[in-house]
């Protein structure tokens, strides 16, 4: 057996030999110093070029551009801390008869009795005399505000005009439609009995309130989303107030300085071919325009188009054999237009284009009435009026429309322009109505403003990674400036100068919110950015990490032999 065994390992000794010389000859040759340390170097320096250049090329190329933006004051105007607005309203008291000392005692105690009615924190009635200076007003008189500076350079709203008449024995009030003056029709005062003072001021502050009592609700409504209780008229319904306003505000073009008005005469046969429409515009509808000059301004055009056929999509008109008319369904009405075939473009001109269209039947289809109340003439919200204008017998085959023939049609376009651009129903005096339009533009002009650049705040800090372009932040501080002019303007009573400027902020503000190069960020999320980087810098990274680990092990290694 020992004999056996030792030839085994005798044959076994040359292989292991064999084996370990080809091992010792697998193993590289050991590196010199000069190497080790010119490999640390190359690693070295891919690891500079890629941190001393590639990152801040790649930071400088990829940065997202934020100016800086005033968050803070961007937030006190969204919640309101900013401009506590309140609407003062000046009347003039005028009284040519009255002495000067009956006057001033007349008009405080009418501001006395419009201060212990009117419950409204934002709006005010403001009474002040005609003709007599601040020396004039009594010193210790609270309730009234004295003619200075302030309230000379104020608007006036309307003019309280006292008239003598002693065929009245009862004050009576009448508002002149055209002109903003209260008449107080009244018999005559003496200064010795003061019960006949007290008596025709409370009647002057019950009539003021009354007539702007829709005013009052709708702001009250509009700034505080609540609504004041009104003592001096029990018959003043605030829900009702609120209701025509919310109908008015989705029958109204939003606010714009400009509006294109475009009156389109269609016709279901040859005639009439022809309309008087520069002189029927000029002579009736005109003036009414100019009077809304003060809130904005109107730019025209007209056409006509023969042979304009209905909608396809309409189901009547129907002949009705009762009444030997045709008639047309209420649910006809929205589908009346054919915006396929009538041109009729929404972007004629520089503002909001709204439309008022004329169509007059063909003979065959004439007349043509609503069914349900036989009326010739609907609104289209936010779009414009439509009136139906089916020619007299005694017209016969006409081939044009006269300035008088056109009239009743322009009356019906002024009422219905009145509803698109949101005139309030109250009261009955149109200068009145236009003032309180400009006190309402200006404040939902100023909240649209302050609510954008609170939206713009919070979009600013919930996505960090959009761009906020210099023009962003310009825009910002503009809207800022003439916010803060136009409630100066508020307070002052300068309510067109108000509206102005409140335009001008609102106007900015969207621009800012709605910047293109900063919306565009808003769709692109940070997933995005891991997929474009992730299978670029992946390949470059890996080799370079893999290199600089390894190295820093055999530092350690070589280290822990040397100790």
């Amino acid at each position: 057996m020992d004999s056996q065994q030792a030839g085994i390992d005798a044959k076994d000794a040359p292989a292991e030999g064999i084996v370990h010389a080809a091992l010792s000859r697998k193993q590289p040759p050991p590196e010199s110093p000069d190497g080790i340390k010119t490999r640390r170097w190359i690693i070295f320096c891919f690891w500079a070029i890629a941190g001393l250049l590639g990152l801040p090329i790649w930071y400088a190329t990829t940065t997202v551009p934020r100016a800086a933006l005033p968050l803070e004051s961007m937030d006190a105007w969204a919640s309101g801390q900013t401009c506590k607005l309140e609407f003062p309203v000046h009347l003039v008291l005028a009284a040519s008869h009255l002495d000067t000392a009956i006057t001033i005692d007349l008009a405080q105690q009418v501001q006395r009795g419009l201060d212990k009615q009117n419950k409204s924190p934002i709006h005010r009635l403001r009474v002040i005399t005609s003709g007599h200076s601040t020396a004039d007003q009594s010193a210790d008189a609270p309730y009234i505000d004295p003619l200075s500076s302030s309230a000379i350079t104020s608007q006036v709203a309307a003019t309280v005009n006292l008239v003598l008449d002693t065929s009245y024995t009862q004050p009576l009030a009448k508002v002149q439609p055209f002109d903003p003056i209260l008449d107080i029709y009244h018999g005559s005062l003496s200064s010795t009995q003061p019960s006949d003072v007290s008596n025709l001021a409370d009647f002057i502050a019950n009539e003021l309130l009354k007539l702007f009592a829709e005013e009052q609700v709708t702001l009250d409504y509009l700034l505080t989303g609540q609504t004041t209780h009104h003592e001096s008229s029990g018959s003043i319904d605030s829900s009702s107030i609120i209701e025509n306003y919310r109908k008015r505000s989705n029958r109204a073009f939003k606010y714009a300085s400009t509006y294109h008005l475009t009156f389109s005469l269609f016709t279901g046969s040859a005639s009439p071919s022809a309309w008087d429409i520069k002189a029927a515009l000029d002579e009736y509808l005109g003036p009414f325009l100019a009077s809304f000059s003060s809130v904005s301004k109107f730019s025209v055009d007209t056409q006509v188009q023969l042979y304009a056929s209905l909608s396809p999509s309409l189901h009547g008109p129907q002949y009705d054999e009762a009444s030997k008319k045709w008639t047309l369904l209420r649910s006809d009405l929205s589908a009346f237009i054919n915006a396929a075939e009538w041109p009729l473009s929404p972007s004629i001109g520089v503002g909001p284009t709204i439309n008022f269209v004329a169509y007059v039947p063909s003979p065959k289809q004439a007349p043509m009435v609503i069914q349900e109340t036989g009326g010739t003439s609907w609104l289209i919200p936010q779009w414009g009026g439509v009136q139906i204008l089916n020619p007299s017998t005694d017209q016969g085959n006409n081939t044009a429309l006269t300035k008088q023939d056109l009239e009743p049609v322009m009356r019906i376009f002024a009422e219905q322009l009145e509803s698109l651009i949101g005139l309030p129903q109250s009261p009955s005096s149109l200068p009145l109505r236009l003032s309180s339009l400009t006190r309402e533009r200006a404040a939902s002009l100023i909240l649209s403003a302050s609510s954008t650049l609170g939206a713009l705040s919070r979009l600013t800090l919930k996505l960090t990674s959009i761009a906020i372009p210099d023009n962003v932040a310009d825009s910002v501080q503009k809207t800022i400036h003439h916010l803060e002019t136009a409630c100066s303007h508020v307070h002052e009573g300068q309510y067109d100068t108000a509206l102005e400027h409140a335009r001008i902020a609102e106007a900015h503000a969207e621009q800012a919110f709605f910047e293109p190069s900063m919306v565009g960020q808003v769709y692109f999320p940070d997933e995005h950015k891991v997929a474009v980087y992730v299978p670029l810098l992946g390949p470059m990274a890996v080799p370079l990490v893999m290199a600089a680990l390894k190295e820093f092990k055999q530092f350690k290694q070589a280290r822990a032999k040397t100790s």
